[in-house]
């Protein structure tokens, strides 16, 4: 499946962009799924939908979404429901763990008094990801787009699989399992369930789910949509967002450029706005394209609402009609003072703006994070860390043992050494041309001996 996930500055247009390539993919005749985390209403104002409600049944059957809502011929919306599936997994867990529970002396929890816990939101978004990942051939979708949110959140919640994978190796390693094959007898001796055996268990069960929601993140079949309605303050925000993406290799399809305001007017006051806009923007299209395509949107005037702005899935307008000439630029707002009379520009133009994702690719592509042999010439192997956005100021770089802490900003990743890396010290590092080049130099007592 086909993974798209929308993030971007704060008050960008996420949702707006979002729903538009949802949209452009169903219009492709793609089964589509667009998935919002975002907890207020402006999904169901932006869609003309009613209220987005979690489905029916026992509270630990249910799946990490709302009942999704056909919104058009191929296209279903669905929200996250942090609540509903935090409650669930924790009175799955009060169930299944009633034994020790009992042992102890403690009295579970009731449903009515659960609360959801900080953190728990991003949890339950990487849990909507896996599961619509694992839904059986032909009965799930073809194109998976999420509502993501804002792009410093966003890059947080995305490491975070490889982050508690780490963490549960480091405090429950596998080597430790010591007599295992004797636990089920113990337990059978004791009368209940040895409380280390649900320990390993609840970990191993862990470590698989996290296992598949990283993979999910790192196929070549997930990328990032970046919304950023151009200024100076968020050409600063998006090359943190950028670095931190870069960091924890995923993937930047498009850079969608928001609300521009037309370029020919005569008020001075829309002029000056207009001029500071365009001179971001060709920032934007000098730091990233042509490799990362950048993509114009206008500023409507006004927030599209509903269904009935949208023209229809098989309405032959494109973004050229609605915009003039195809160029986002020369739109002039439908707000007050422009043209009342003329048909509303909704989701359907801005999809034709946006763009469709790009089905999914029949080949991996190339891993950036390859290791040189400057061996015969220059003494050294060579790493190179792709970290587009990122500057040396807000670099860091530390070795322990079998591992390189890189830190970018306030983002932080730990990387595991390629076996040939584990027997060298580090030598250097630089950052050149969006890369980080670190040279490792063979160390005498673990470099293997010529003969």
């Amino acid at each position: 499946m086909r993974t798209v996930l929308v993030t971007g500055t704060g008050g960008a247009g996420r949702t707006t962009v979002a729903a538009a390539t949802a949209l452009a993919a169903a219009r492709e005749g793609r089964r589509t799924l667009l998935l919002t985390a975002d907890p207020d209403g402006t999904p169901e104002a932006l869609l003309g939908t009613g209220p987005l409600r979690s489905a029916p049944g026992r509270p630990a059957d249910r799946l990490p979404w709302s009942v999704p809502v056909e919104l058009a011929p191929g296209l279903w919306v669905a929200r996250v429901v942090t609540d509903e599936w935090f409650r669930g997994e924790l009175a799955a867990l009060q169930e299944r763990g009633h034994g020790l529970l009992d042992m102890l002396g403690a009295t579970p929890l009731d449903d009515e008094e659960l609360t959801v816990l900080p953190g728990v939101a991003a949890v339950a978004l990487l849990r909507a990801l896996r599961a619509a990942q694992a839904a059986p051939p032909g009965a799930g979708w073809d194109v998976l787009v999420v509502d993501m949110p804002p792009a410093p959140e966003t890059v947080t919640t995305l490491a975070l699989p490889e982050q508690l994978r780490r963490y549960l190796r480091r405090l429950l390693p596998a080597e430790r399992q010591a007599a295992r094959a004797l636990r089920p007898m113990l337990a059978q001796l004791a009368g209940v369930a040895m409380p280390a055996q649900k320990l390993y268990e609840t970990a191993e069960r862990w470590e698989r789910e996290l296992a598949a929601v990283q993979s999910v993140i790192e196929s070549e079949a997930t990328t990032v949509r970046l919304v950023v309605e151009p200024g100076p303050l968020a050409d600063r925000a998006l090359r943190t967002a950028r670095a931190g993406l870069a960091l924890h290799g995923c993937r930047v399809e498009a850079v969608i450029a928001n609300r521009l305001l037309p370029t020919a007017t005569s008020d001075p006051w829309l002029a000056a706005l207009s001029g500071q806009q365009q001179a971001a923007l060709k920032e934007l299209y000098e730091q990233w394209a042509p490799a990362v395509p950048v993509r114009e949107l206008p500023h409507l005037g006004r927030d599209p609402q509903g269904l009935g702005e949208v023209p229809g899935l098989g309405d032959p307008r494109g973004a050229g009609d609605a915009f003039g000439a195809g160029d986002a630029r020369q739109a002039d707002p439908a707000g007050p003072g422009g043209d009342a009379g003329r048909a509303p520009v909704g989701l359907a133009a801005l999809a034709g703006a946006v763009g469709a994702p790009e089905p999914r690719p029949d080949r991996p592509a190339p891993d950036p994070w390859t290791v040189e042999d400057r061996l015969a010439d220059d003494g050294v192997l060579l790493w190179r860390l792709p970290l587009p956005g990122a500057d040396r100021d807000g670099l860091g770089l530390v070795r322990r043992g079998d591992e390189l802490i890189v830190t970018v900003g306030a983002f932080h990743r730990v990387l595991p050494l390629p076996s040939a890396l584990r027997r060298c010290t580090v030598a250097g590092a630089g950052l050149r041309d969006g890369r980080l080049e670190v040279r490792f130099a063979p160390d005498p007592e673990l470099w293997p001996k010529r003969p």
